[in-house]
């Protein structure tokens, strides 16, 4: 029998559930909307995850610092996504982080490669931070984040 078909999520839903779950400091859901295993990537690191539970680890860490930075809104911006087959693409998005009265602290660019699983929803399996650590030093040189 044939499991029934399930029409595949909208990318750009995709990133309003994340960014809901970044703004709700829910990390359980963050951890979930990637793949395991999976690799966040960046200049200086490379890091391979293959339990969700590290993953969260990880995100509650990075939330520490966006709280002591004084993020408290998110909106992310996709605008670019090129199939790479029918079940991966590669997102580019934009990043905007907020204070409390929506003021801009700073934005940042990541790409995502991203797969459909077996219930057609998007996870993300690579995560490539473009140029965030940059962004974050030049917001704090500005005096718009704290140091």
């Amino acid at each position: 029998m044939n499991a029934p078909f399930h029409k595949p999520q909208n990318i750009n839903t995709f990133f309003e559930i994340y960014m809901n779950a970044l703004e709700k400091h829910d990390t359980k859901a963050m951890a979930y909307m990637y793949h395991v295993p999976c690799t966040m990537l960046s200049d200086d690191t490379t890091t391979f995850f293959n339990e969700y539970s590290k993953l969260e680890g990880l995100f509650n860490q990075g939330l520490s610092f966006y709280r002591q930075f004084g993020v408290m809104h998110v909106h992310a911006d996709v605008w670019n996504r090129q199939y790479l087959s029918e079940r991966v693409v590669r997102v580019k998005v934009t990043w905007q982080y907020q204070d409390a009265a929506r003021n801009p602290l700073y934005n940042c660019d990541y790409q995502y490669v991203m797969k459909l699983d077996k219930l057609n929803q998007w996870k993300i399996v690579l995560s490539v931070s473009v140029n965030e650590k940059e962004r974050m030093e030049e917001a704090q040189r500005r005096g718009v984040i704290a140091q």
